[in-house]
């Protein structure tokens, strides 16, 4: 125990540079927790779709859109500094590229063979798009930075509306009912409301009435199903597409195939092309919902490690989260890669094999 103890003391305290890093950490987590119990900290902003960044302006301009508006401008600049910038002795930016690419191709060429010079500009644009989708949520300032769009009250909405409710007695008893939204309770045979909807407002909402409501300026397009759903809807078209092009008319024998020996094969080809066109919609459900959960619930775990301390705590994270986001990306990229691969095989391939 005595040696442990000396190792650990050697470790943060045996040097003068290492007793100022320990003190300097020690003295920062200790202000973060203060500083966290002296002057609260509002709660995480959680949303699951991408929010209107201006109140009176375009509905269609989230915060998730803009940030895919950025990333694409980044992705096509880099692609420009890459292309212009070639040397024959590669170094800086063309040497990384260079090696981005040879190695992604080197895997593209190792599923889809002869194929991956076909494939290979389709999935290396979906990995590049995504990647940077994910890791633009780690940047600080996105989710946090953003306006207060002013909310209107839920009285002045009612009278504005013409909708305004009083209040009205019910119908025997001493029992009293209220109306709230529209509705009246009842209980043991009375209509009944315990309190007016002015008075059970909940806090948020009381909150949001007084000082607005927080919309971020940016948010990771990942974390929106818009974007997820559109990647995999995109992909599954290009399947469909890919099989066309590879084997003409015969690639829709596996949604429609009722040929067979006799009437129950018949029948068992037939089911299974209504399987594999059911299979053709889960992909894109798999493909979206895999995607916007990761990402999505990653960025509630930062955004709730941030919460309880602003110092060290979230940064383990903010490493898995960096693993995750490269992670997610190669998968997409990768299923992409093997279903267009699988829509060039044919049925009659697959029976003889």
């Amino acid at each position: 125990m005595g040696k442990i103890l000396t190792r650990l003391q050697d470790m943060f305290w045996g040097t003068t540079q290492r007793k100022v890093v320990t003190s300097v950490t020690v003295g920062l987590l200790l202000a973060s927790i203060l500083v966290r119990f002296i002057f609260p900290v509002p709660a995480p902003h959680v949303a699951l779709s991408g929010e209107p960044i201006l109140s009176t302006g375009p509905q269609w301009l989230t915060n998730s859109m803009l940030t895919t508006f950025i990333v694409d401008i980044l992705l096509i600049v880099l692609a420009l500094l890459t292309r212009f910038g070639m040397k024959e002795v590669p170094s800086g930016l063309q040497n990384a590229m260079e090696a981005i690419v040879e190695g992604m191709y080197g895997l593209a060429e190792s599923v889809a063979g002869k194929n991956a010079p076909k494939f290979f500009p389709w999935v290396m644009t979906i990995f590049l798009l995504v990647i940077v989708s994910n890791w633009t949520g780690l940047i600080p300032g996105v989710g946090s930075i953003g306006f207060l769009h002013p909310v209107e009250s839920h009285a002045s909405s009612e009278v504005n509306g013409g909708e305004h409710q009083e209040e009205q007695p019910a119908e025997g008893g001493d029992s009293h009912g209220f109306r709230w939204d529209g509705q009246l309770a009842m209980a043991n045979g009375s209509i009944i409301l315990s309190t007016p909807a002015e008075v059970t407002a909940a806090p948020a909402q009381a909150e949001a009435e007084e000082h607005g409501k927080f919309v971020p300026l940016f948010r990771a397009p990942s974390a929106d199903l818009n974007l997820t759903f559109a990647l995999a809807i995109s992909t599954m078209v290009m399947v469909q597409i890919w099989g066309v092009r590879f084997l003409g008319g015969t690639y829709f024998r596996k949604f429609w195939n009722f040929s067979g020996p006799n009437r129950f094969m018949q029948g068992i080809n037939g089911f299974v092309g209504i399987l594999e066109l059911m299979s053709e919609f889960s992909r894109i459900l798999a493909f979206g919902f895999r995607l916007f959960g990761n990402i999505f619930a990653g960025e509630i775990v930062l955004a709730t490690m941030a919460f309880l301390m602003a110092y060290l705590l979230p940064v383990p994270f903010y490493a898995l989260e960096l693993f995750v986001g490269f992670v997610q990306a190669l998968v997409f990229m990768m299923l992409a890669l093997v279903f267009f691969q699988m829509s060039t095989i044919g049925h009659s391939h697959e029976e003889h094999h």
